[in-house]
This record gives structure tokens, sequence and C-alpha cells, in this order.
């Protein structure tokens, strides 16, 4: 559960399978150059290009494809992971569930229509997470009230290089 309550998510035990989407791993990220200043370990969402970086350090980076927040739901700054969740549950926050009054108040973890996928990381101090998807599709678009969506098995890749604690910076 995060602080403010506006995502409840539930972690399955760590032993769970996690289920990659239809998109190939090949497709969906690779190591590029990448020289910005951060330190290696950094987690880098540039907005604009809809891509996350995790900087390995010595000039380069793993480059996921993400889907991010769409007009008027973006943000930049920098926070950090406070929760790693596998198989979570998602409540609609209050915004969404305005705009979707038909959603349920809870959809439990592992169900098709649980918008968080496989995994997700919570950020500190708000209502944003990093999560996989049940709609692949969406991944490179401008799609989400402002958390970072991944392909399934990215997410679950990224969570396995990253803890509690790790910095992420959000760059439009």
């Amino acid at each position: 559960m995060m602080r403010h309550g506006i995502w409840w998510l539930a972690g399955a035990a760590l032993a769970a399978t996690i289920v990659s989407s239809a998109a190939s791993p090949a497709r969906a990220r690779e190591v590029v150059a990448f020289n910005a200043g951060y330190s290696p370990g950094t987690v880098v969402v540039m907005t604009r290009q809809r891509r996350l970086y995790y900087v390995l350090g010595g000039g380069e980076a793993i480059r996921y494809p993400v889907g991010v927040g769409r007009a008027g739901k973006q943000w930049a700054g920098s926070s950090h992971i406070d929760g790693k969740y596998l198989n979570p549950a998602w409540s609609p926050p209050a915004e969404v569930k305005r705009d979707k009054p038909s959603l349920p108040d809870v959809i439990p973890g592992g169900s098709p229509r649980n918008p968080m996928g496989v995994a997700a990381m919570t950020l500190a101090g708000g209502q944003y997470a990093i999560h996989g998807t049940n709609m692949p599709k969406s991944i490179g678009g401008f799609v989400s009230y402002g958390c970072i969506r991944m392909y399934n098995q990215d997410i679950t890749d990224l969570y396995g290089r990253v803890g509690v604690g790790t910095q992420v910076v959000v760059v439009r």
C-alpha cells in the first residue's frame, strides 16, 4: 500500500511465476550508449522519448520502451522506489474512478483486467508506479495517469535489477 492510499498493491509470494507478454524481449529492450551523467543503478525516464533507461555505467544503459502520462498527467522530478510487488492487486485512484465509474474498487493480481501487469514498483511521495501492463499495445504511447508502463517481461527484468531505495529521475 502506498502512503497516500492511492495505489493498493498486494505482493504475491516471491516464488510467483511471472508470465511474459506477447512482445519479444529483443524488441523490447536493448543496451545503448548513455552518457547523461547519472550514477550506475539510476532509473531515468525520458517522457518525450517514451523510454526508460537503467544506467549501467561506463557510458551504457539498458533502454526500455514505456508508456507514460497522457497530456495533463505527466510529471517530472526525482523520487526513489519505495516498494516492490509481484502480481499486485490494484484499486483505481479517485481520479481514475471518477473518469471510469464502472471500474471495480479492487482488481485482483493475476486478473487479465488488472492494469498493473505482473509486477509494480511504487515511487515515494506520490501516487505513481513503474509497472507492467495488461495492454502491451499501449507501450510507446502517452497513455497513463502518470505511471510508467512497461512490457511485462521488461518490468520483470528491471524488477530483478533494482531495489527499494533506487533513485528514479523523470525528465520531460
